[in-house]
């Protein structure tokens, strides 16, 4: 039996969605081309079919339940099992329709398969970024953040409220010129994804390093409607390598000591032998206070020269009992005589029972008390 749907013929074969006619026990009476294309049943075949015989067997007590409310609810989320036995995603509208005929009801069904691929992909790109150990930020096309996750805000110290809606200048160091972030937006304008290393500050002051990635978001026009930023925190990386730079410094510094050390120890070996000579053969007492204070300055400068070697080598590594007194020695010998502290008088106090520590000699850090 076919039911008149129109007075201008069957118009609902024009419809995009699939349509289903059903009378009171389900079966299936009438249906549009949509129907039998989308679910790969011939025409002859549908109308030997009830709804239910459609839907898939887990899924078919739920919508039987749905089909039961007789109106109440009107719209589900369910599947369509086509005669190929391939599943589709629909969205099922139910609505009732009166005619001359008698009360029945219409299906609505729209393939709903590829949306819920790209939710399901949404869902997934979302917790990826959302628990992901990496700082991520999403901006607007004017460089307003819309989105941070839980890793960016751990890492920049401000919380998802104070971020979102701000600019991230807030992070701003200053140790990037006007001219390298105008570099950057142009760069990203044009569409080209920008890599490169940033300096920013966290909420309490504190430096943190990162490797940014800055992708554009552009839409199905082609426009720039946002910006992707991925961080990768490389603070910890950016303080081993200062120490790194540092420790080949001391080594160079080392190495020049102990050539200045071999290049002057000869001379002043010489002239000390001088001295003494000279002492020894004269009874001038101005001669002889001045000859002394020469021994004296030769002896200091050969002092700085063995410190400045012994304090720059390389360190082993090696714990070993230590005298933090000679410690603190060495390093006082190697700074009393700048210029910057002629006017300063070291004075230690050493407690004369102090135990040898188990340490790293070079490595040790003593903090002066005031």
């Amino acid at each position: 039996m076919k039911v008149p749907l129109s007075k201008y013929g069957r118009v609902f074969d024009l419809m995009p969605e699939m349509i289903f006619v059903l009378d009171g026990s389900n079966k299936i009476i009438d249906h549009n081309l949509a129907a039998a294309e989308g679910t790969e049943y011939g025409a002859e075949e549908l109308p030997h079919m009830t709804i239910e015989q459609l839907i898939p067997n887990d899924r078919r007590s739920e919508f039987l339940d749905f089909v039961a409310q007789n109106g109440s609810a009107n719209t589900t989320i369910t599947q369509i099992a086509k005669a190929n036995g391939g599943m589709m995603d629909v969205s099922f509208d139910l609505k009732n329709l009166a005619s001359s005929l008698g009360t029945f009801r219409v299906a609505i069904v729209r393939d709903i398969t590829e949306e819920r691929k790209k939710e399901l992909d949404l869902l997934r790109f979302s917790n990826v970024i959302e628990n992901t150990i990496n700082p991520i930020q999403i901006t607007d096309a004017k460089g307003v953040m819309v989105y941070v996750n839980p890793a960016f805000a751990r890492t920049s110290g401000y919380s998802r409220e104070e971020l979102i809606g701000n600019n991230p200048n807030i992070l701003k160091s200053g140790k990037h010129s006007k001219t390298f972030w105008g570099e950057v937006w142009k760069h990203i304008l044009a569409g080209n994804v920008w890599v490169g290393e940033v300096e920013n500050r966290r909420k309490d002051g504190t430096p943190f390093h990162t490797e940014l990635v800055l992708s554009p978001i552009i839409d199905a026009d082609g426009a720039v409607v946002g910006f992707l930023g991925a961080h990768r925190d490389i603070t910890g990386q950016k303080i081993l390598e200062q120490q790194l730079v540092r420790s080949q410094r001391m080594e160079a510094i080392g190495t020049l000591a102990a050539g200045i050390a071999h290049e002057v120890g000869n001379p002043l070996t010489s002239i000390s032998s001088l001295v003494q000579v000279i002492q020894r053969t004269t009874h001038d007492s101005f001669a002889i206070e001045k000859l002394e204070m020469i021994k004296n300055q030769i002896n200091r400068i050969a002092r700085i020269i063995r410190d400045l070697v012994d304090f720059s080598r390389p360190s082993t590594y090696v714990v070993k009992p230590t005298d933090l007194h000679q410690v603190l020695h060495d390093a006082l010998n190697i700074v009393r005589y700048g210029k910057k502290v002629k006017n300063i008088e070291f004075v230690s106090n050493l407690a004369d029972d102090l135990p040898k520590l188990r340490v790293v000699p070079d490595q040790a850090r003593l903090r002066a008390a005031v």
